[in-house]
């Protein structure tokens, strides 16, 4: 299986009004930035894709291996070198926050700066980072873990996506 093409869409589209002595103001916000990947293991490359909806108990957590167990949509383990992007998205139904990062050993630090560090996704929120020249290293055995743990008080759903390479 490979990948022939990927688009990382990360903006803000907006619209302001405001008051004007005759008229009305407007400010137009328009932030398209776009990276366009191809299929490959190279810079602004990727040939690996894991993408899921899951759902965690409340409290519970889940540590994702991103080096031979998790599968592709075709169900082939996939073994990430690189990490190049990763969304997650929680609906605005949950009511807890998801906590990524900070795995108790063999932690994924990619874009985290550090093994201990988190990110919080409140309800409704979502989270997309990029790395797709150079991609985060992805260590097996040692720093391949991305833990997710839901909040106490009710299950949560969340979707991720993440694409890399293979070398």
């Amino acid at each position: 299986m490979t990948i022939a093409h990927a688009s990382l869409l990360v903006g803000i589209h907006a619209h302001q009004l405001g008051p004007a002595d005759r008229g009305s103001q407007v400010f137009d916000l328009d932030d398209p930035p776009e990276s366009r990947l191809t299929g490959g293991v190279g810079a602004s490359q990727v040939d690996l894709l894991f993408s899921d909806k899951r759902t965690l108990a409340s409290a519970a957590s889940e540590n994702l291996d991103l080096a031979g167990a998790l599968p592709d949509a075709f169900g082939a383990l996939i073994t990430f070198a690189k990490v190049k992007s990763i969304c997650i998205k929680c609906p605005a139904t949950n009511t807890t926050s998801l906590t990524i990062g900070n795995a108790a050993s063999n932690g994924f630090t990619g874009p985290f700066g550090g093994a201990t560090h988190t990110l919080t996704i409140p309800p409704g929120g979502s989270v997309m980072l990029n790395a797709p020249v150079g991609g985060w290293a992805v260590t097996p055995g040692t720093g391949d873990i991305l833990k997710v743990l839901n909040g106490s008080g009710a299950a949560a759903d969340y979707s991720i996506d993440i694409l890399g390479t293979s070398a």
